[in-house]
């Protein structure tokens, strides 16, 4: 430590951030099992063991929030996380280094631009009156949708903007995997004939399935924690029905309710699960593809 001193002063201050925005939080876990009352403060209020765990599942709005996450994580997760795949391959068969990067440009660029923004975009686009999606429906004959307070429509919409925003930008680990992979590889395989097709079948993707691997390892470990922001400004209550995830009804409980103590037991729920699916999921990917996050 004497004689690196320095590294560690420069790490210092990402341990006091973990310190006092991770670890320190910890301490208020216990409202989930007490009878918080803001006047008693945590360390006052009286202890209830399991009954706010037991009351969020005897709740039909909790186990909603459930059923509504885990069905747009796993649609996510079959339509959405190939998507950034793909297009990494894509990307790496342009042979013009002028085109490669305009296109990467354009498929970036979603990623940064504010979810209010894009919720408004998306606001916009399906608006039953001035929306374009509709307007073209108009002109096909078809009666114009209220898409965004129709329960069916809404996790069509989320997870496509969602795969529009994000698709581009999580491609790059993917991309920068292709990259790091051996051109004498390709060289060999060009010498036997082989087509581009077989070059990605063969050689691309068997090279990046460990990235592939731990990234489904960390994505699985999220997969109770839906965007809560994009889906709050999104939602309404005709959509509760599918649209309700475990985040916004910690916040309803929580912010609007004032139930701090079933909104904390909700929350360790949840951190509970994603655990376990972390465990499970590097456990496996160490298993198949013999790598692993950890």
């Amino acid at each position: 430590m004497r004689r690196d001193h320095m590294l560690y002063l420069m790490l210092l201050p990402v341990i006091v951030w973990f310190l006092i925005f991770s670890y320190l939080p910890l301490g208020g876990l216990q409202i989930a099992f007490k009878q918080f009352s803001l006047f008693k403060g945590i360390t006052g209020s009286d202890w209830v063991g399991t009954k706010h765990f037991i009351n969020l599942f005897q709740s039909d709005q909790f186990l909603r929030a459930v059923k509504n996450t885990l069905v747009i994580s796993f649609y996510s997760i079959v339509f959405a996380f190939p998507i950034p795949i793909l297009l990494a391959v894509m990307v790496n068969e342009i042979q013009s280094q002028g085109y490669r990067k305009a296109v990467q440009t354009i498929v970036y660029l979603p990623h940064f631009i504010s979810v209010v923004i894009v919720a408004g975009l998306v606001v916009s686009f399906l608006s039953p009156a001035t929306g374009v999606v509709n307007n073209i429906l108009s002109h096909m004959g078809v009666p114009r949708i209220y898409f965004l307070t129709q329960p069916e429509w809404f996790r069509s919409i989320y997870i496509s903007s969602n795969i529009w925003k994000e698709a581009g930008f999580n491609s790059i680990v993917f991309l920068a995997s292709i990259m790091s992979i051996n051109p004498a590889l390709y060289e060999s395989a060009q010498v036997d004939g082989a087509t581009r097709w077989q070059m990605i079948t063969r050689i691309t993707l068997p090279s990046i399935v460990p990235t592939i691997a731990v990234l489904l390892v960390i994505r699985l470990g999220s997969v109770l924690e839906v965007g809560f922001e994009y889906i709050i400004l999104l939602y309404q209550p005709t959509t509760y029905d599918t649209a309700d995830v475990i985040s916004t009804y910690i916040y309803r409980l929580g912010m609007q309710g004032a139930r701090y103590d079933v909104a904390t037991a909700a929350g360790v729920f949840n951190a509970g699960v994603a655990l376990i699916l972390v465990l499970a999921a590097n456990r496996l990917s160490r298993k198949f593809a013999r790598t692993g996050v950890f």
